[in-house]
């Protein structure tokens, strides 16, 4: 596993500093990718919620105050996944669409944490996406339940891909799948999704990534796949080891030189104004690598 880590002391010669957040333009817009538009940055994410959402619950060092797009210009990545948490940011979403205007892409939650979700939000949602152009795309958070059922039901999923399928824009649907709901009859749901961002919540089960990422690859092989880069042990509530962080960094590398993935989401916005010693190590990985070009990186 040495051979794959990111050498820290090879931050020196870069320095702290990641790269400006460019504009989305058209191509990026329409969730496709042009001739300029293939670099690892343009693969990277950060996952948004309003700032302090994590405050009081997850044993952080210190509270935050930075909001999502300060999120995303702080780490140096142009996209971001917005995503609803204890029910705010509450409706209309707008105010909050605009602050995100400068950012290449941004997908927005049908499904809050927890799984929450109601038709009214799931439809002013998507009306959102039809009045700013950088929403790409809808992402369901903490979707399946302990049993594997969605937190739709099959029919609300059915209909739900029929809405998206009918617009002329074309819009991915994502999903969140944990290394811990591998097992679950997740299947039929999956079926009825574009991507999956797969997540490992405790920090000691990333030392099998490479292992259950496998078991992904074989459980929806026609699915667009991204990995999610926790940057606090959420499933401990505890400070992630920083070899583990390097070795998310490593391999989500990896597999984007070998397209076994689409991009990468740090989580996230909530924790990258409390000194973490993660967020320093990916702003300057970012900042390293994030120039790259490489013809094996997805639309």
């Amino acid at each position: 596993m040495k051979s794959v880590l990111f050498n820290r002391r090879s931050f020196i010669h870069y320095g702290a500093a990641a790269a400006v957040v460019t504009g989305f333009n058209t191509a990026a817009a329409a969730g496709t990718a042009s001739e300029a538009d293939r670099t690892v940055r343009d693969r990277l994410w950060i996952w948004g919620q309003m700032a302090g959402a994590h405050n009081k619950e997850w044993n952080l060092p210190r509270p935050s105050r930075m909001t999502p797009a300060e999120g995303a210009f702080y780490l140096g990545v142009p996209n971001l996944m917005m995503v609803r948490y204890n029910k705010e940011p509450e409706m209309p979403f707008d105010p909050f669409a605009i602050s995100l205007r400068p950012l290449k892409r941004v997908v927005w939650s049908m499904t809050g944490a927890g799984g929450e979700t109601n038709a009214e939000v799931r439809n002013h949602v998507f009306d959102l996406a039809h009045r700013f152009p950088n929403i790409t795309g809808f992402i369901m958070d903490d979707f399946f339940k302990p049993d594997g059922q969605g937190a739709l039901t099959t029919e609300q999923l059915q209909e739900l891909r029929g809405q998206l399928e009918a617009d002329e824009i074309k819009r991915p649907l994502y999903v969140v799948l944990y290394r811990h709901q591998l097992d679950l009859p997740v299947q039929s749901s999956l079926a009825l999704c574009d991507k999956i961002t797969f997540w490992t919540w405790k920090s000691e089960d990333l030392h099998h990534l490479e292992h259950s990422f496998e078991q992904l690859e074989t459980l929806a092989p026609g699915v667009g796949k991204l990995l999610g880069c926790y940057l606090w042990d959420y499933g401990n509530r505890a400070p992630m080891p920083m070899d583990l962080m390097e070795k998310q960094c490593a391999l989500g590398r990896e597999w984007l030189r070998q397209g076994r993935i689409e991009g990468m989401i740090f989580l996230g916005s909530n924790v990258c104004d409390i000194e973490l010693e993660t967020v320093e190590y990916a702003r300057q990985w970012i900042a390293a690598v994030g120039m790259e070009k490489d013809e094996a990186v997805r639309p």
